[in-house]
């Protein structure tokens, strides 16, 4: 049985009001339908709601709510997006394109889909470079759900992770006023995140050794920056590349809101490249084979995911 790490809800400090929540924008709203679909809540060929009844659930007008569901249509999950009819759920909305055509999609719904079809070679190979591997972990699990109900049944599976090394200076999450002491408890957050999400990405894969018999190894190295893009490269034919791309935001520190500059990586978009499709997407896999193998070989140092 597999494990996960879920973020804890923002508790507020004694004393302080709770902020009222902004309107939901249209890519909120689109991020919410989307899990509806993915979870199976909506089903392929089922009817969408109306856009009134959703522009009344979600809190904002209809113009939001064709907009939402034209960046759904855009990713392939609905058809018929129009001011008239109910919008329909793709038939087959699992499968995310890869290769020249595949347009770039959120970091959440491009992901999966590819970590999923790569679980279905012999020997799987997925390297990555992130921030706290918070994505690849969600990713890893319609997969891991296969393997143990016998749908899927890998030989052997190999994992390396290049993470942030824990006693560098992060470029995110940082102040943005630099005040004393509060960067170091930002630093220890994210610290407790980049390790809670690496040891369960090991627990859940070498967990399938004693149930299915899976070759399974698990690797991590420390990088000295903060990578400023996230990597995904898969049985050496795929790479799925993005951009962390810092914006001004609020956490919640020892009790305080602190104003922060941090990425949210689960929102970058994500650009597929493919072997074999084109010369630029075949070359673009293999200069960041080159470019992975050169950071795990030379610059990065062994990684411990405690403390």
């Amino acid at each position: 049985m597999y494990c996960s790490v879920v973020e804890p809800e923002h508790v507020f400090a004694p004393g302080r009001k709770k902020p009222q929540r902004p309107q939901p924008t249209p890519r909120e709203v689109a991020d919410e339908l989307r899990a509806r679909i993915r979870s199976g809540t909506l089903r392929p060929g089922q009817r969408m709601p109306t856009q009134a009844r959703l522009a009344a659930e979600f809190g904002v007008e209809r113009p939001a709510v064709r907009q939402a569901l034209r960046i759904l249509q855009s990713e392939r999950l609905l058809t018929n997006v129009s001011r008239g009819a109910p919008a329909t759920v793709a038939a087959d909305p699992g499968r995310a394109p890869a290769g020249p055509s595949a347009p770039p999609l959120p970091t959440t719904v491009g992901l999966a889909p590819r970590i999923d079809a790569a679980f279905e070679a012999e020997h799987v190979e997925i390297d990555a470079v992130c921030l706290t591997a918070v994505s690849l972990t969600l990713a890893l699990g319609e997969p891991l759900r296969r393997i143990h109900s016998g749908r899927l049944k890998p030989a052997r599976v190999d994992l390396r992770v290049l993470l942030p090394g824990r006693d560098i200076d992060l470029a995110f999450p940082v102040p943005v006023e630099g005040r004393d002491g509060a960067e170091d408890l930002l630093h220890e957050r994210w610290l407790t995140q980049r390790n809670a999400q690496g040891q369960v990405l090991r627990h859940n894969l070498l967990a399938l050794r004693a149930t299915h018999g899976v070759e399974v190894r698990v690797s991590f190295r420390a990088l000295p920056f903060t990578p400023p893009v996230k990597l995904y490269l898969l049985n050496g034919e795929e790479a799925l590349f993005a951009y962390y791309t810092p914006a001004r935001g609020e956490a919640q520190i020892d009790q305080e809101y602190l104003e922060t500059y941090d990425a949210q990586g689960a929102r970058s978009l994500l650009f597929a490249f493919e072997q074999g499709t084109v010369l630029r997407d075949t070359t673009f896999v293999e200069q960041s084979r080159r470019w992975f193998d050169a950071l795990w070989e030379t610059i990065s140092s062994e990684l411990v995911l405690t403390g």
